[in-house]
């Protein structure tokens, strides 16, 4: 077969296969304990499955509206309004989405043209700055401040201009797990007042957050409200991550561009695990109780390394916890993550391929959304190490 090469101009000439498509695969090949994608080893709610097969069973298996089925889009309203007292409009403000992923880039792409400069704290998650490049923008990074990985807004300040139009948050944070408080949506909210700039809020970990602390979702402050879109998963929520299940929230004229471009990437989303959703959501233990369930395995899996030789900061939220390696080798975090996972058998992700730039910091990503017998595997050979 004859090929043109010259025909193809990659649009993203950096980007490689995820990074978690490649440490699963290692873990694959080496039969490695898989602590580095992100997803439970535990089942969801039998419930929760009982509600998807009445509602295929019963014919509920053909395309759903545009922007979700209306049940759905009400029971997020309300689900909304009982975690941050925010009113979305479920017909004009609420649209369902095949998972975040998709949401995120809908998002990006309504708003972000050639020319745009879009601000992105790292590390970031990686679906972000693809995502900006397609549609023609520039993104601009704002390094979080080790060890907590906090945002120094002064830094933040210097690098807004008029070409700035979007600045994307995520918190709880992936892959630091640390979360932003009052003071920074204050700082955001200042820095904001006055501009076009739209903040494109990534709030899929929103009720996987600990010791007390509340979720400060974009919801909970009107004026950056007015100027968000906040995206969330129910696929973290539910522990259903292969559903693709999420929601964009935004005031009616943002969700009017959003959804543009939404009806020409997905349309509509999965029917009948919609119906489920809504009447899921009903029982509100299934995320209220979320951070207490979370919070025990954190707590689990880093009292099991208390023997380790890793510094260990327990996470504020999301369901992965840093370890710092650095008492422990000199090496690169992907180098000592590939060695980790064949030598070792545990699979984890290096924190510094979530950086544009090659940051080392000694760090690797695990995700402890597993059951206790996994964590005590992956524990007792880190602890050796």
């Amino acid at each position: 077969m004859t090929t043109y090469p010259e025909l193809i101009t990659s649009k993203l000439p950096g980007v490689g296969t995820s990074i978690f498509a490649i440490m699963s695969q290692l873990a694959n090949e080496q039969k490695a304990i898989n602590l580095s994608q992100g997803f439970p080893d535990f089942d969801c709610s039998e419930q929760l499955k009982d509600l998807v097969a009445h509602y295929i069973r019963t014919g509920h298996n053909q395309y759903a509206p545009m922007p979700g089925i209306l049940p759905l889009r009400e029971a997020i309203a309300e689900k909304t309004e009982f975690c941050y007292s925010a009113v979305y409009d479920p017909n004009k403000e609420i649209t369902v989405t095949a998972g975040a992923t998709q949401a995120l880039f809908s998002a990006i792409s309504a708003f972000v043209k050639e020319g745009d400069e879009v601000i992105v704290f790292e590390p970031a998650y990686d679906s972000y700055v693809p995502a900006i490049l397609l549609n023609g923008g520039t993104p601009i990074y704002c390094q979080l401040k080790s060890p907590d990985f906090t945002i120094d807004w002064d830094e933040v300040q210097k690098v807004v201009n008029r070409n700035t139009r979007m600045i994307i948050i995520n918190s709880p944070h992936n892959p630091t797990g640390s979360v932003l408080s009052d003071s920074d949506m204050k700082h955001l909210e200042k820095l904001t007042k006055d501009t076009n700039i739209i903040i494109l809020s990534d709030e899929v970990y929103e009720h996987i957050i600990f010791d007390k602390k509340e979720h400060q979702s974009v919801c909970r402050y009107p004026k950056l409200m007015q100027r968000s879109l906040v995206i969330s998963s129910f696929g973290k929520t539910f522990h259903t991550t292969g559903w693709k299940m999420g929601y964009a929230l935004a005031p009616e004229n943002l969700m009017a561009e959003f959804r543009k471009v939404h009806q020409f990437v997905v349309f509509a989303v999965n029917t009948p695990i919609q119906y489920a959703v809504a009447d899921f959501l009903n029982v509100r233990t299934s995320y209220v109780d979320l951070p207490d369930f979370y919070q025990q395995k954190r707590d689990y899996f880093c009292n099991a390394l208390k023997t380790s030789r890793f510094k260990i900061v327990p996470a504020s939220g999301t369901y992965f916890q840093l370890l710092d390696y650095s008492r422990i080798s000199e090496e690169k975090e992907t180098d000592f993550a590939i060695r980790l996972t064949k030598e070792f058998k545990v699979a984890s992700i290096p924190v510094s391929v979530f950086y544009h730039k090659l940051t080392e910091n000694k760090v690797l990503r695990f995700c402890f959304a597993k059951g206790e017998d996994t964590m005590d595997k992956a524990a007792n050979i880190l602890c050796k190490i």
